[in-house]
C-alpha cells in the first residue's frame, strides 16, 4: 500500500495496521533547509513561486520518509489577496492586511470569485509540479481557510486579540456580514475546485478561529458556510475540517459532508472517535509544544495517543495544531519513527 493509498483508506475509515501520518504546517522555520531558502526569498515570494513552493513542500518529506502526505506550502490569506485585499507580515509579529473592511461598499467592491483561478494560478501550478514529483507515492493535500476565519482578518485588518470588530459586525449588521461570507464562500468553492483539478487528493479547511464565536452562533457564523462549500465539491471527495476550540460542535461538524474531522489537542481523541459517526474519520491530535521538549517525552506521549486509538478505524495521526518554529528535529524524527513502527 502506498502512502497515498494509506491516507485515502484512513479517510474512508478502512482498518489499517497503523494510522497514516502527516503534520500540520510540515514545512517551516524548524528546518535548517527552510531557513536557508528563506534567507534568499521572502515567505510571500515562496508562496507565489511554484518552483519554490514545491521545494518547500518537499523538504519535510525528504527529511522524514515516514510522512504519508505532502501539504502544499501556501497561506490561507491568498484568498483575501485575490479578492483585492493584500496581506503582509508585521514587524512586530502577526498579519497585517493592506486595509480593513469597514463598509458594505468595500465588501461589494471585492473582486468576484471568477477572478480566483487567474490570480491564484500559481497555486494550481505548484500542485501540478508536486503531483508530478510525488508520482502517487504520497497523498497531496490542498487547503484554505474557512469563510469565518478569513473574514476575521479582513474585518479586523489583520491579527487580533479581541476580534471585537468581526463579532460586532456579526451581531449588528448581519446582512453586511452575510454579504462578505457569501463572497468568501463563492471564492473558496472556485479555489478548492481549482486545487482538485490540479491534483489535490484531499482538501483541508482551517476554521482556526471557529472557537471565538459564541457556541449558539457557530452555525450561523461559520458552519453553514463550510457546509455550502463542501456541498459544491465532488461527491465523496475527501475534505478535512479543522476547527480550533470547537469540541462541543463535533457532531454538527460531522454532518457538514467532511470525511475527516481534525481535533485540537484539548480534545480527548478517543472520545471524539466514539462520538463521531463510524464513516467519518478523525485526525489528530498531539500537542505541538511536545516537539519542543525531548525525544523521550515525544515517544511516550505519541505511544499513549496511539494506544488510546487501538482497535479503531479511520484515524490519521497529526498534531493538534501547526508545528512551531521551536520544534526540535530529533523530536519530530521520534514522532515519525514511533508512529510508523507502531502496530
Amino acid at each position: 500500500m502506498t502512502s497515498r493509498e494509506r491516507f485515502l483508506a484512513a479517510c474512508a475509515c478502512t482498518p489499517l495496521d497503523r494510522p497514516p501520518l502527516w503534520v500540520m504546517r510540515q514545512a517551516g522555520r524548524y528546518l535548517p533547509e527552510y531557513r536557508a531558502l528563506k534567507e534568499k526569498s521572502s515567505f510571500l515570494q515562496m508562496v507565489r513561486t511554484p518552483a519554490l513552493a514545491t521545494e518547500v513542500t518537499l523538504q519535510p518529506l525528504r527529511r522524514f520518509a515516514g510522512l504519508d502526505a505532502a501539504i502544499l506550502f501556501s497561506d490561507i490569506l491568498v484568498i483575501p489577496e485575490a479578492l483585492g485585499q493584500p496581506y503582509s507580515f508585521r514587524d512586530t509579529g502577526g498579519i497585517g492586511m493592506a486595509f480593513r473592511l469597514e463598509t458594505r461598499a468595500q465588501i461589494d467592491a471585492l473582486a468576484p470569485a471568477s477572478a480566483v483561478p487567474e490570480r491564484l494560478s500559481y497555486v494550481a501550478d505548484a500542485l501540478a509540479l508536486l503531483k508530478k514529483e510525488l508520482a502517487g507515492s504520497k497523498a497531496l493535500l490542498g487547503f484554505g481557510g474557512s469563510p469565518w476565519t478569513l473574514a476575521t482578518y479582513m474585518v479586523e485588518g489583520g491579527s487580533s486579540d479581541e476580534f471585537e470588530r468581526i463579532k460586532t459586525l456579526f451581531y449588528t449588521e448581519r446582512a453586511t456580514f452575510d454579504a462578505l461570507l457569501e463572497k468568501l464562500t463563492a471564492a473558496l468553492i472556485v479555489y478548492f475546485q481549482m486545487q482538485i483539478r490540479a491534483g489535490a487528493d484531499a482538501i483541508q479547511i482551517f476554521d482556526s478561529w471557529g472557537g471565538l464565536i459564541a457556541g449558539c452562533d457557530y452555525e450561523a457564523a461559520s458552519l453553514r458556510w463550510i457546509r455550502e462549500i463542501i456541498a459544491a465539491l465532488p461527491r465523496d471527495f475527501p475534505v478535512i475540517l479543522y476547527a480550533k476550540g470547537t469540541a462541543p460542535h463535533l457532531t454538527d461538524q460531522a454532518f457538514t459532508g467532511a470525511r475527516v474531522i481534525s481535533v485540537d489537542w484539548t480534545t480527548d481523541i478517543a472520545i471524539a472517535r466514539r462520538i463521531l459517526p463510524a464513516n467519518v474519520a478523525v485526525q489528530g491530535n498531539l500537542d505541538p509544544i511536545l516537539l519542543n521538549t525531548t525525544p523521550e517525552i515525544v515517544g511516550r506521549e505519541t505511544t499513549r495517543l496511539l494506544e488510546s486509538m487501538r482497535g479503531t478505524a479511520g484515524h490519521i495521526f497529526n498534531l493538534g495544531h501547526g508545528i512551531t518554529p521551536r520544534a526540535k528535529i530529533e523530536c519530530m524524527q521520534t514522532l515519525v519513527d514511533t508512529v510508523t513502527t507502531w502496530r
